[in-house]
């Protein structure tokens, strides 16, 4: 991949988007991981105000500090970034508090997962509103199209998407010659949603080299029968999260009223 040329591109491209779109700027959740590094390096790059927002929940210092480390970056290197933290952990809290609960803890932590990421979503809409901006996506070619590892109507509720035609390792690329910092690019990538220690791969069963290679055997027509082994493996998870997971990777199914019934 030319870096060079492909970030210059997507700068490019945000920037006609934003002046099409008439909006003043953008808004990025900013978690201390590598998309949302990459992606607020590429809006800062544009020259159009940026800001970036985070939003913890009970989260793990770690992700914390990364997430400060970058933004620390950004805003002294261009004047216009600037930053915002609204923590949402009390909110989530209290969301806990007044809902139903069941018995199948393994149900009610993700649906809580995945309402830690609509939550966000929402204070993102709300910034956004204020100040006239997009909302901009973070999530990358195999996440959003491959496996779906996403929150539908969380971190899937955007404006626009601008590394969403890229691999986890182009992202990576694209992060190195746009200096994201270190510590970014080393991190084993992670949603944060749980609250502990999981990984991506933890969460998938498999690597985002092992699932971009997948990805690619699906595209060139492959299917389990060609592989053995761990290749086999790998490609029967990714396999079974992309057929379960088109849901959020298709329009919204519209039921369309026959004329004759009109």
């Amino acid at each position: 991949m030319n870096t060079e040329k492909v970030a210059k591109y997507i700068i490019d491209w945000l920037k006609t988007y934003a002046e099409n779109a008439k909006v003043k700027g953008f808004v990025i959740g900013v978690s201390g991981g590598i998309d949302s590094a990459l992606t607020s390096t590429l809006c800062a790059e544009t020259g159009f105000p940026t800001l970036c927002v985070e939003m913890p929940i009970h989260q793990a210092e770690s992700q914390v500090t990364r997430a400060e480390e970058h933004i620390k970056q950004l805003k002294s290197k261009y004047p216009n970034v600037s930053d915002t933290r609204v923590d949402l952990t009390t909110m989530f809290d209290d969301f806990v508090k007044s809902v139903p609960k069941i018995e199948n803890s393994t149900k009610v932590n993700l649906s809580l997962a995945n309402t830690r990421a609509r939550l966000r979503m929402t204070t993102l809409y709300y910034l956004a509103g204020i100040n006239d901006f997009l909302v901009v996506g973070t999530g990358n070619k195999v996440e959003d199209f491959g496996v779906g590892f996403y929150t539908k109507y969380g971190d899937g509720g955007v404006d626009l998407s601008p590394i969403a035609d890229l691999m986890k390792s182009e992202v990576y690329e694209l992060s190195a010659f746009l200096n994201v910092p270190n510590s970014i690019q080393i991190a084993a990538p992670t949603d944060g949603l749980f609250g502990d220690s999981r990984t991506d791969e933890d969460q998938l069963g498999a690597s985002y080299d092992e699932l971009e290679w997948a990805m690619r055997m699906q595209d060139n027509g492959k299917s389990q029968n060609d592989f053995t082994g761990r290749q086999k493996e790998v490609y029967t998870i990714y396999e079974r999260l992309n057929k379960i997971n088109q849901h959020k990777m298709v329009p919204i199914p519209v039921c369309e009223i026959p004329e004759s019934l009109k």
